[in-house]
């Protein structure tokens, strides 16, 4: 019960960053730092999503 409100959080928190990511990159470029911080954090949410997933 606890991975499957993790898994949930984790969901709700990549799709908030994938579209604040897909912002930036549409005002800023996909080579701004600030572009390529959010998909650094975006792949961390990613990782974890995947690693709860796999237990």
């Amino acid at each position: 019960m606890k991975f499957l409100l993790l898994k949930k959080v984790l969901k709700l928190r990549i799709e908030t960053k994938r579209k604040i990511m897909y912002k930036k990159a549409r005002d800023l470029g996909f080579t701004h730092p600030e572009v390529v911080n959010c998909s650094q954090e975006l792949d961390e949410l990613l990782n974890k999503y995947s690693d709860i997933a796999a237990l």
